[in-house]
């Protein structure tokens, strides 16, 4: 399908991408791996398109001071290669890597993908779980806030209007921890239609610290600090996650109703945790 007619903007600086956003009229465009095609299928009719991908500030992967810094346009292909992802934060790493194909990987960017905030999204699990902050700016305003509080509900984030992602903070995970993003993709899309990730530290057989982090089950992403502490209190893996996601509101479709997303949702927490307590040193 042809989407509408609208104007298009191409900016090469970040200043100037803010200065076209500062009304919050105009619809950002990163990767394009989400906005294209619901502006082919006409569910999204953005009179004004701010293009940022050639932006080259956005673009980057450093760390510094205990911090990995990812810059809003880095792909999913870059995240999921980058010898620093992998060397600190490991978890994020795995779950780029279960994002769509190759095709999607090479194009979308992490900015666009949180921006989006699609509940069966891969990333948010992940950042959540990994306990990331996302900057945010605008013309006239620069904040930092939490994965968290970032994710308010299904395609809603935290994002004010002329604001846009300039970058996700994560701290780098102790190299002792272990980790595991788990995902029952759904056969059409890829999409998750429950994805869970994980980081857990042990001391011989006892966790002794646990993040979890859900996508795909709700609204939104989620972590489920109730089943994280029940682990650190000594409960068993499999009685813990009996309750992973008590209290959400599940989602429901053709493909998977509430009551079997909340079971595959306890199902594959219970294998990422074993998962990643075998990776734990």
């Amino acid at each position: 399908m042809i989407p509408q007619e609208f104007e298009y903007d191409a900016p090469a600086t970040l200043q100037e991408a803010l200065a076209l956003i500062a009304d919050g009229e105009r619809k950002v465009l990163a990767g394009g791996m989400s906005l294209i095609p619901l502006m082919k299928l006409r569910l999204a009719q953005p009179g004004h398109v701010v293009d940022i991908g050639r932006v080259a500030e956005l673009n980057y992967i450093t760390e510094s001071g205990g911090v990995v810094r990812i810059g809003a346009t880095a792909t999913h292909h870059d995240i999921e290669m980058s010898a620093i992802v992998r060397g600190k934060c490991p978890l994020l790493a795995e779950a780029a890597g279960h994002i769509g194909d190759a095709q999607v990987r090479n194009t979308g960017t992490i900015g666009g993908s949180v921006a989006h905030a699609d509940p069966a999204a891969d990333y948010p699990a992940a950042l959540v779980a990994l306990e990331a902050t996302f900057r945010l700016v605008s013309a006239s305003s620069d904040r930092t806030v939490a994965a968290s509080d970032f994710f308010v509900d299904a395609f809603t984030t935290a994002l004010e209007p002329g604001e846009i992602v300039l970058e996700i903070q994560v701290p780098v995970e102790d190299p002792s921890e272990g980790y595991c993003y788990a995902k029952v993709a759904h056969p059409a899309s890829g999409f998750a239609v429950v994805g869970v990730a994980v980081r857990v530290k042990k001391a011989g057989d006892t966790i002794t610290m646990a993040r979890i982090g859900v996508t795909g089950m709700s609204a939104r992403a989620f972590r489920d600090m109730a089943v994280e502490k029940m682990l650190e209190s000594g409960v068993e893996v499999g009685q813990a996650t009996a309750l992973v996601g008590e209290g959400e509101q599940a989602n429901s479709d053709l493909y998977a109703s509430c009551d079997y997303r909340t079971h595959l949702a306890r199902v594959h927490a219970a294998r990422a945790i074993r998962t990643a307590l075998t990776r734990a040193s």
